[in-house]
């Protein structure tokens, strides 16, 4: 085979396992809103001690196709950037999630559960809280983020901060898959 000819197929084999590695992504979805959409104002936060809260904290249904190969578990966090004056906002910070899992219902994320392993929200919370923007401080942007691991479901403690399961994460992810709500008064 001449050299021209096995760089040709050297090429076109690279091409096919990139395209191969990236066919798949993983895709998160709700029923409850589109990307780039508003969230219904029963999945904002619920805190009685709160005034900004003004909903029924009921966590959105969220699914999510088949995860990329070496999946053990998922982890899952949301987060506003434009919470606590700029300095952002953590709603649900949760690992250890079955790999066989493919969605959470309506409701189901919003108080603990043997669903996930629920790490620590900014509130100090180790569930869903939804949103609780000030009246009058625009639009909110709410970041949902399934992350695939290759760590087993058990691996990581409860209660962790999302910087904390961030530090662990690191060399253990297969993929993600966002959706961004839009959340305002």
């Amino acid at each position: 085979m001449s050299l021209l000819k096995s760089a040709a197929l050297a090429s076109a084999l690279a091409i096919c396992v990139s395209a191969a590695a990236f066919a798949d992504p993983l895709v998160l979805t709700s029923s409850n809103f589109t990307d780039g959409g508003k969230l219904p104002v029963k999945h904002a936060g619920a805190l009685k001690t709160n005034p900004n809260c003004v909903g029924e904290n009921v966590s959105p249904a969220l699914a999510w196709n088949d995860p990329p190969e070496g999946t053990k578990s998922f982890a899952f966090v949301i987060y506003d950037p434009d919470g606590g004056r700029g300095l952002g906002v953590y709603h649900w910070v949760a690992y250890g999630i079955a790999p066989d899992r493919r969605s959470f219902a309506e409701g189901d994320v919003g108080q603990s559960s043997d669903k996930f392993v629920g790490g620590k929200n900014t509130a100090g919370l180790n569930f869903y809280l939804g949103p609780c923007p000030p009246a009058n401080t625009g639009v909110h942007h709410y970041n949902f983020s399934l992350i695939a691991t290759d760590l087993e479901p058990n691996a990581l403690e409860p209660g962790l901060t999302r910087d904390e399961l961030v530090a662990k994460l690191k060399g253990h992810t297969k993929g993600v898959g966002t959706m961004v709500a839009l959340f305002g008064r």
